[in-house]
């Protein structure tokens, strides 16, 4: 593999693993106060506490955002809060991709990017094999044992385990006696069973073995060996995290803690139970393993401290139950509503002042002022992962595509901005394409949204701020019958015109943006539709279309066809614009100024 192509990896995995990271301490360092709020609580509360800390390190918030936009995508948009977006942004993702993006894109920045990738990944890789490696080695140690493990079908260990499993109504489980020290233990995550070390039954009292036998059997009926397997995929994948090896051991300690209230609860005698697990501990060693689930582990002078102090554990009372009930309301809901912040609108208005001159990866290669403004001819993009190319359009045009907004979301600003067109090229590095090309439509335009952003801060010197109002907006769905165009893979472009839109292979997010221009109204997708579509729409243009989209000089008196186009809308591509209200970000211009290239 190449050192760019690391550097563009590197550049794609570092930022979503440092935010990984980050709200996974975070979610952790959330459990550990909630345990200490529990300390006085069932051990069983704050195991699965810290489990849920364990799990989160398997578990992205991202895949809660993109839930959340989806979410947003297919319901429509409500208004993000500007403000609470940019703190939960900055508190849940505080390593932004930008800034590594400019770092692998800018060599002469940081001449050592690609070598610290290949280093870091290496670093990583010898660690995660290293760990793999110890627990398989330990994993052999116990499977060893199991072709001399002799099945035991009588005598008093049997009877004992039987009567508990009918008392539990629980499944039947094998003990096998090893020839071994082990400490009794389950074994296995799919087919549990209970390794029995040979010579320790005759020196427990039936009591102790009943004892320990129901030790066993919490284990089994909480899958404790499947929880601790997925710990340690969690210890294998972040090896290089402190946070994670001491999760581990508070997961074990906390799950002992918890079989022995369990047992205790079920009857069993605390001095009784407190001699079996002494005198298993005289007999035995440890197990090697954390997935096998025996009777002596953790800390076992706080153990037998724990199971002969009475009255030790009480149950949750209505405050912590609520507690924990709207900590894990939050823990979910919280990335959901970011997403739904990320996908509307606001999340571009929120973003400004912070994207000028920051998007690396591309520059303008040319920006000149419109030589044709006093012919017919119309806007046209050309948007590739190569650059962005756009002929013949105006500034409030261009604020339009930068923000996804429509012309009603558009307040102040000069009059030339709706008058004076541009060409315009942008180019984008290798590099920065190579990664565009990878993304999902959502993402590759978002990306071109903050080129277009960046640029327009730049080159025209765009300041604005959002601001909330209440306006008509339209909601498009598909009407009776269905669409009437079909999905294509083409060049993903749109030609503009008086009267006419020609699509050749583009989402429709784009009908959406020009149906918004042109009819100065929100528009909002509600048609479930997610492909790149080709389609031709002609329309004839009212007189508030022509006042609110000034064409050059002759154009007006061009001769167009076709029905309004609200109607041409549903005739010919088989969509519907339904009236309607709603809440709307507006987007007011501060400062504009023509660019020096431009005049």
């Amino acid at each position: 593999m190449m050192t760019g192509d690391l550097g563009a990896l590197w550049t794609a995995v570092a930022a979503a693993l440092g935010n990984h990271l980050w709200q996974s301490t975070l979610f952790a360092a959330t459990a550990g106060l909630l345990t200490l709020t529990l300390h006085k609580n069932h051990a069983r509360v704050r195991y699965w506490l810290w489990l849920a800390a364990s799990f989160k390190f398997l578990i992205p918030f991202s895949l809660l955002v993109g839930m959340g936009s989806h979410l947003a995508r297919s319901r429509a948009s409500a208004p993000a809060n500007a403000g609470l977006y940019i703190a939960v942004e900055q508190v849940g993702q505080p390593f932004t991709r930008t800034a590594l993006l400019a770092a692998a894109t800018h060599p002469e920045a940081s001449p050592g990017t690609h070598w610290t990738a290949i280093l870091l990944l290496a670093v990583w890789l010898c660690g995660f094999l290293s760990v793999v490696a110890v627990w398989l080695i330990r994993w052999r140690r116990i499977s060893a044992l199991l072709p001399n493990a002799v099945p035991l079908h009588h005598g008093r260990e049997v009877e004992i385990l039987r009567r508990l499993e009918r008392n539990a109504k629980s499944q039947s489980i094998e003990i096998l006696r090893v020839p071994a020290s082990l400490e009794p233990g389950i074994f296995g995550v799919a087919r549990a069973v209970l390794l029995w070390p040979e010579g320790i039954s005759a020196r427990l009292e039936n009591a102790h073995l009943e004892a320990i036998l129901a030790h066993e059997l919490r284990h089994v009926h909480r899958r404790d060996n499947l929880a601790a397997a997925i710990h340690m995929v969690v210890e294998a994948i972040f090896w290089f995290h402190p946070l994670v090896w001491w999760l581990g051991a508070r997961l074990v300690e906390e799950r002992e803690r918890s079989c022995d209230e369990e047992v205790v609860q079920l009857g069993s005698d605390r001095k009784t139970y407190a001699e079996s697990i002494l005198k298993v501990c005289e007999f035995c060693v440890e197990s090697p393993l954390a997935c096998v689930s025996g009777v002596a582990g953790a800390d076992l002078k706080k153990r037998m401290v724990h199971i002969m102090t009475e009255n030790v554990a009480r149950k949750l009372d209505f405050t912590r139950r609520l507690l924990l009930s709207t900590a894990g309301v939050l823990a979910i809901a919280l990335p959901v509503i970011f997403g739904l912040f990320q996908a509307t609108p606001g999340r571009a208005q929120a973003e400004i002042g912070s994207v000028a001159a920051t998007t690396p990866g591309f520059q303008v290669t040319s920006i000149k002022a419109d030589q044709q403004q006093g012919k017919l001819l119309p806007t046209k993009i050309l948007v590739t992962p190569e650059g962005i190319n756009l002929t013949g359009i105006t500034v409030k045009e261009l604020v339009h595509f930068a923000y996804g907004v429509d012309d009603q979301q558009i307040s102040g600003g000069p009059d030339w901005m709706s008058s004076a067109r541009y060409n315009i090229a942008t180019k984008t590095d290798k590099s920065v394409a190579d990664e565009i090309r990878g993304l999902s439509d959502a993402q590759k335009r978002e990306a071109n949204q903050r080129i277009l952003q960046s640029m327009l801060a730049d080159q025209f010197k765009l300041s604005l701020h959002p601001q909330t109002e209440n306006l008509p907006i339209y909601e498009l769905t598909v009407a009776a019958g269905g669409p009437k165009f079909q999905e294509t893979k083409g060049m993903g472009m749109m030609r503009m015109g008086r009267g006419e839109l020609t699509s050749q292979g583009t989402p429709l997010a784009l009908l959406v943006d020009q149906l918004s221009l042109r009819l100065g109204r929100t528009v909002v997708d509600k048609t479930g539709l997610t492909g790149d579509y080709a389609f031709t729409l002609h329309w004839t243009p009212d007189a508030n279309e022509d006042a609110r989209l000034p064409v050059p000089a002759g154009s007006a008196s061009r001769e167009v066809s076709g029905p309004p186009l609200i109607e041409a809308l549903q005739d010919q591509l088989g969509l519907a614009l339904q009236a309607t209200t709603g809440p709307v970000q507006i987007l007011v211009i501060d400062q504009l100024d023509k660019p020096a290239d431009g005049q």
